[in-house]
């Protein structure tokens, strides 16, 4: 067996979250919940939240899994902030009384956003905590409250109201919610819920958020409610079988926090069953994608092979900057464009369209003068272009950037491929 675990077991991706320590940004994950994900067997793979991330989760692959937790407030305009009806007074009055949450952050926003549409679309296991479940529910349409207090809590019976943060007892504040019979959550807690007056199953769970669900998504179903009406935890009973890679689901208290004073030891034996599930779901799902997509071996080549290999790719790469920018690496002799030439001359695995495309370059290669002339005929092509994109939205723009990258890595691989079966044919 290989001794690589980052092949053998499942990759799941958090995002980090950013602060600042020293007039330097520092990004973090908290440590239980790397700790949950390793000890029940998974690999932590963590995305800083970095300008331009967004744009590179492609090169996170594989990925078996996505666990978003804490952070700051998403952008309220991503859900249609006006309808909340708060007034600008009351606006300025929530940003003073929970300044380290309503510091937006929309790389971030932008990140997770991408990788929970991601999980939803491929049905790759997702597991939202506090922030996360929030991410989940406006990336399935649903809508957040921007304030719990003044939109919920200041409109409920004394006897209902629920404080759902208390900075001065951040840790150790709890309060209750009502379990929905037949749903995880009742699973997982069962042995210790408290039976209420009217037969309402109980159990008492942390808080630390300001912000939670307003209209929850349509495909989710409610799980938790808070004695003040607001749901703390929800999923997707259609994406639900973690023996055979299935789980969405989003929580709005944080169970991996969930600990007896000055202890490691949970409030609850079912505190770190979402996490156990969650990893078991990815688990299952790392093996349903690699019996659907074997991973092939790669080619091995004897050194003569591989040195031809590289005299070849080095041809390509030469005529490529060529043509692309007009300028960039030069040969040092005739010969290190050959290798191509004869490539190009015997090769008939390539499309016509691949071939034309190749032999273009070396026509370039051969006449440079020429090639300027084509440069200069194709600017007026290219403010044209720019024109166009200068109307596009952000989001049009990395959507366009995202589909030419992923184009040029296929055909840096079936370009890599072809060479690759050409220099090992013995005819």
């Amino acid at each position: 067996m290989s001794s690589d675990l980052s092949v053998i077991l499942p990759r799941v991706l958090i995002v980090s979250r950013r602060s600042v320590r020293k007039n330097k940004f520092v990004d973090f994950v908290g440590e239980y919940h790397l700790d949950l994900i390793v000890g029940y067997g998974a690999v932590p793979v963590i995305v800083p939240r970095v300008t331009g991330v967004h744009m590179l989760l492609e090169s996170f692959e594989p990925i078996h899994g996505v666990l978003l937790c804490e952070g700051e407030d998403i952008d309220p305009s991503l859900y249609g902030s006006e309808a909340s009806g708060l007034s600008p007074e009351e606006l300025e009055e929530i940003r003073r009384l929970h300044a380290s949450d309503t510091s937006l952050d929309r790389e971030k926003d932008s990140i997770e956003l991408r990788l929970a549409k991601l999980c939803l679309e491929r049905n790759i296991p997702y597991l939202g905590i506090c922030r996360g479940s929030q991410v989940l529910n406006v990336a399935c349409g649903g809508t957040l409250y921007q304030d719990i207090e003044k939109e919920v809590s200041s409109k409920c019976p004394k006897s209902q109201r629920v404080m759902h943060i208390n900075y001065d007892d951040y840790d150790g504040h709890r309060h209750e919610v009502k379990v929905v019979e037949n749903t995880p959550l009742h699973q997982w807690f069962k042995e210790s819920l408290e039976e209420g007056e009217v037969g309402e199953m109980k159990i008492r769970v942390n808080s630390y958020h300001h912000q939670g669900v307003q209209r929850l998504a349509q495909r989710f179903v409610p799980m938790a409610f808070a004695p003040d009406g607001l749901i703390e935890g929800f999923y997707d009973p259609d994406a639900y079988n973690p023996e055979e890679g299935k789980f969405i689901m989003g929580l709005q208290f944080h169970p991996e926090r969930m600990r007896k004073p000055d202890s490691d030891d949970f409030d609850y034996p079912g505190c770190p069953f979402a996490y156990k599930e969650f990893v078991k779901a990815a688990i299952a799902y790392q093996k349903k994608l690699n019996a659907a997509t074997p991973i092939e071996k790669p080619l091995k080549l004897n050194k003569e092979m591989e040195d031809k290999r590289k005299i070849i790719v080095r041809s390509f790469s030469i005529a490529k900057n060529l043509y692309d920018a007009g300028r960039g690496m030069h040969p040092s002799n005739d010969s290190e464009l050959k290798a191509g030439a004869e490539f190009l001359e015997s090769n008939t695995a390539l499309s016509e369209q691949q071939e034309k495309r190749l032999k273009q370059m070396g026509a370039t290669v051969r006449n440079g003068g020429s090639y300027i002339e084509r440069l200069k005929m194709n600017e007026e092509r290219e403010k044209m272009a720019r024109k166009v994109m200068a109307k596009m939205s952000v989001e049009q723009l990395s959507e366009l950037l995202s589909f030419y990258h992923t184009m040029g890595q296929i055909c840096s691989e079936v370009l890599d491929k072809n060479i690759h079966g050409l220099v090992n044919d013995p005819s």
